[in-house]
């Protein structure tokens, strides 16, 4: 499948809300932060219309985040995220799609073998769909 433009998650406030909502599975080489849209977890505070509000039949979304301390120079950080949009374009149909997911690139992302990358991936596409619904928890 293509990675199309209405997959990209774009806008700070979507970010934020899933970094600060979402749940989180640690890959080692990555970080996955992942949110089902349109539903507050129990116990949290906000207001429901700050929450992503795409229709439930469209794509997962995605937000690949590489920064410098993290990952290094440019041509490490564009090679990390080249390498994360490529997971999510692959496995993508294993993901709920109403699910919103920000990857955060580390140093392991350019060094790792790519099957060793998608191989972690896959686990958290496991975990994100064996969850579904945002718990609260971290």
């Amino acid at each position: 499948m293509r990675f199309r433009p209405e997959q990209h998650l774009r806008r700070p406030r979507d970010i934020r809300t899933v970094r600060e909502l979402g749940r989180r599975f640690d890959c080692r080489a990555f970080t996955v932060w992942w949110m089902t849209r349109g539903s507050l977890p129990p116990g949290a505070r906000g207001d429901p219309a700050a929450l992503p509000t795409v229709s439930p039949l469209s794509h997962p979304r995605v937000c690949v985040i590489a920064s410098t301390a993290a990952v290094g120079r440019a041509v490490h950080r564009n090679r990390a995220r080249r390498r994360l949009r490529e997971l999510f374009r692959r496995h993508q149909d294993e993901l709920p799609r109403d699910c919103d997911l920000l990857l955060i690139a580390r140093s392991g992302t350019t060094t790792w073998p790519m099957p060793e990358l998608e191989k972690r991936f896959s686990e958290a596409c496991r975990q994100v769909s064996a969850t579904g619904v945002v718990t609260g928890e971290k």
